[in-house]
């Protein structure tokens, strides 16, 4: 197997101004080998991290995500979550990340309670959530408290601020890519308050340049509109809009468009210190519209999912030491899985579904060393008509088809969901954890690489295809030295995966509109052991983590049934991020990263029938790519003016210029009976960014 210089079309329209998208000439070093990843971000709070009760959870500190080097002076949050132990990005510069072994279509990702999808702009080079819009947000990799559901690697729960009631508060910024703009401040002093951003790139007036590319269309937004009322003392409502859109064209050969778009009512009422009620009522909507005209073939494709929930939970303490957390869910969820229009041929899938959850959540402060925390959720998805479903085969041919009237519940699913974690401080500088977590699934992404997508199809569990079930277990300890200056922590996990599913050998998103015909389902496990140290004072801060891990699935009709390697199995991950706080207002940072090549499937050898070329492939992701690797830096030069603050940030991404595998295809050698030629194609060198930004 060789690699040859192969010219990167991929991302070429996003970087033709500011960097040089590579040909790549590799070695020989795509290594055969039997060959995967919970998420702990930084806080300045040694004492906390030792005393969470929860295993494999951190609040996420927003100021230190300020400070970390980024591409394009673009400061990014989930691109932040992919530098800490157990989580890992999907790709070079992408918005998917993956966490214990899982992939990213199974975390859960929230804005204000509202489900987000496919959460990048410009493919993944920028996250959909605008750092200044937002308050707080957490990672639950290991126990996830019983309010949540849907996500069997990881829960993101994001939070966007609430205006300043009392004064008023503007800013903007503007970088080599996007520019942003903010406002807040009070409608009626101490009463209530608004809060706007709106951020949008401009990559494509550069295009309007260029004689190449002015016909081209490559540009993204999203706004945040949030209003929150103080109705009396015990009273407390927010409304919040969010809407993100990405829109790219060539020419008359491709368009694309996706985003998101959620609205939500928010109503807090505080019945006593010690009692507080919380409703939500929230919609959200992802959708992908993909057009393709070339080669005499017309080719269009439509998704969406729509979520409708109302939320209700309430928080009891009847004493200091004890708290209860108990709430219900109910969900109405349409998917359309995919609408395509190939030349005559017009195909639909949609389906609809009801999901209700009841949960029950308890915290005990057992001793001053000993802290429990217990809950059990309660799930029902029920299968709604009105739509076909169907009987198959064992090879995935449709025996019998039934179209159940809208409204009838075709198959209910129903789990029992524990979670479990205990916080025992051996001394009060270090403490040990253990913990248990059951989470289900029922919306599943189908991708045609191991890359997220906009164009990725998803499905809900049907009368075939059954919900995903992960059971995980973890143990861990976390140590701080005398006066907080640093703190060190140790993890490992074991987690087993029920319904996991794969293509069908010689299957693809495309294949068949009947989504289930495509896949087959089995099981999976991920474990591994990560590993955490904190620099917390002085001058020098910053943290370093490191995660050895597994992932394998085991699926009846793949891989001849034995087990294999997860396409998102990376062995090793490394990073170090560093950040010194220089004199007269600068602060300077740095970043370096390593982690194992991702797995992937090669042809092990090729045949000739008619003249035509055909690939055997003996297993399921058999080989691996490259390792991966680079340095970014980044200064920061803040200065109080008069009545504003400004800022000025500079930063080099992949500072000594390592072009990373970011695709790599497997086409025929013709020098070679049996040969085969890797192409592997590099995203981005070094990219030099700079960006202003002013605030009043």
């Amino acid at each position: 197997m060789t690699f040859h210089n192969l010219h990167n079309n991929r991302l070429a329209l996003i970087l033709l101004c500011l960097s040089a998208c590579t040909d790549l000439v590799a070695q020989d070093n795509v290594v055969r080998e039997d060959t995967l990843e919970e998420v702990t971000v930084m806080s300045r709070s040694a004492q906390r991290r030792l005393e969470e009760v929860q295993v494999g959870v951190e609040k996420i500190d927003i100021g230190t995500m300020a400070k970390v080097p980024t591409i394009f002076g673009e400061r990014d949050i989930i691109k932040n979550l992919q530098l800490l132990p157990g989580v890992k990005s999907e790709s070079e510069a992408s918005s998917g990340y993956q966490v214990r072994g899982g992939t990213s279509a199974q975390n859960l990702i929230l804005l204000d309670g509202a489900t987000i999808y496919n959460a990048g702009h410009l493919m993944g080079l920028f996250s959909t959530f605008y750092d200044g819009a937002l308050n707080n947000a957490s990672l639950y990799k290991g126990m996830v408290p019983a309010a949540f559901g849907g996500g069997t690697s990881s829960v993101f729960d994001i939070n966007t601020r609430v205006g300043d009631m009392r004064k008023y508060h503007f800013g903007g910024s503007i970088g080599l890519l996007s520019a942003s703009v903010s406002a807040e401040g009070p409608i009626q002093t101490d009463r209530s308050s608004f809060l706007f951003t709106a951020r949008r790139s401009y990559l494509d007036l550069f295009l309007k340049m260029t004689k190449d590319y002015k016909n081209n269309t490559l540009n993204f937004y999203d706004n945040n509109l949030q209003f929150s009322f103080r109705l009396s003392n015990h009273d407390r409502l927010s409304l919040t809009f969010f809407r993100g859109r990405d829109n790219m064209g060539v020419e008359d050969l491709m368009d694309m468009k996706w985003g998101n778009t959620t609205a939500n009512a928010d109503w807090l009422h505080t019945f006593s210190d010690n009692h507080h009620a919380h409703t939500q009522f929230t919609f959200s909507h992802f959708g992908s519209d993909v057009g393709i005209d070339m080669l005499d073939i017309y080719y269009t494709m439509k998704g969406f999912i729509k979520h409708l929930t109302l939320h209700h939970d309430q928080r009891w303490m009847p004493t200091r030491r004890m708290t209860f957390k108990y709430g219900l869910e109910s969900t109405y969820l349409q998917l359309q899985s995919a609408e395509w229009d190939i030349n005559l041929l017009h195909q639909r899938e949609k389906r609809d579904a009801w999901s209700n959850a009841v949960w029950l959540h308890q915290e005990w402060k057992i001793a001053d060393n000993l802290e429990l925390s217990s809950g059990l959720r309660l799930s029902l998805h029920s299968v709604l008509g009105g739509a076909p479903y169907y009987h198959l085969d064992d090879e995935g041919n449709i025996t019998h088809t039934e179209q159940p009237s809208s409204g009838h519940i075709v198959k209910t699913y129903t789990h029992l969901e524990p979670r479990f974690s205990a916080n025992w401080q051996i001394t009060p500088r270090q403490s040990i954890k253990i913990g248990y977590s059951r989470m289900t699934q029922d919306i599943h992404a189908i991708r045609g690489s191991s890359m997220s997508m906009p164009f990725d199809r998803y499905t809900m569990s049907s009368n075939i295809l059954k919900p995903e079930v992960a059971d995980q277990v973890a143990a861990g300890w976390a140590g701080m030295t005398h006066n907080g200056d640093y703190d060190f922590s140790a993890e490992a996990y074991f987690k087993t995966i029920h319904n996991v599913y794969d293509y069908r050998d010689g299957k693809s998103f495309y294949s068949e509109i009947e989504i289930e015909r495509l896949l087959l389902g089995g099981r999976g496990r991920a474990y591994g052991l990560e590993l955490c140290a904190h620099k917390n004072k002085g001058k020098l801060t910053g943290w370093a983590s490191y995660t050895l891990s597994w992932s394998e699935n085991k699926i009846a009709g793949i891989n001849n049934g034995d087990w294999y390697t997860a396409s998102n199995d990376r062995r090793h991950d490394f990073c170090v991020i560093g950040i010194l706080e220089g004199r007269r207002g600068w602060e300077f940072s740095a970043m370096w990263r390593y982690n194992t090549g991702q797995a992937l499937t090669a042809p092990s050898s090729k045949y000739e029938v008619n003249g035509r070329t055909y690939y055997y492939y003996a297993e399921r992701n058999g080989y691996r790519a490259p390792a991966s690797h680079r340095l970014d830096l980044s200064a920061t030069h803040t200065k109080r003016l008069r009545h504003a603050t400004r800022i000025w940030s500079f930063g080099i991404y992949n500072a000594y210029n390592r072009y990373n595998p970011f695709v790599i295809r497997f086409v025929n050698d013709e020098d070679k009976p049996s040969g085969t030629t890797t192409k592997l194609t590099a995203m981005i060198g070094i990219v030099p960014s700079i960006s202003y930004t002013l605030k009043y």
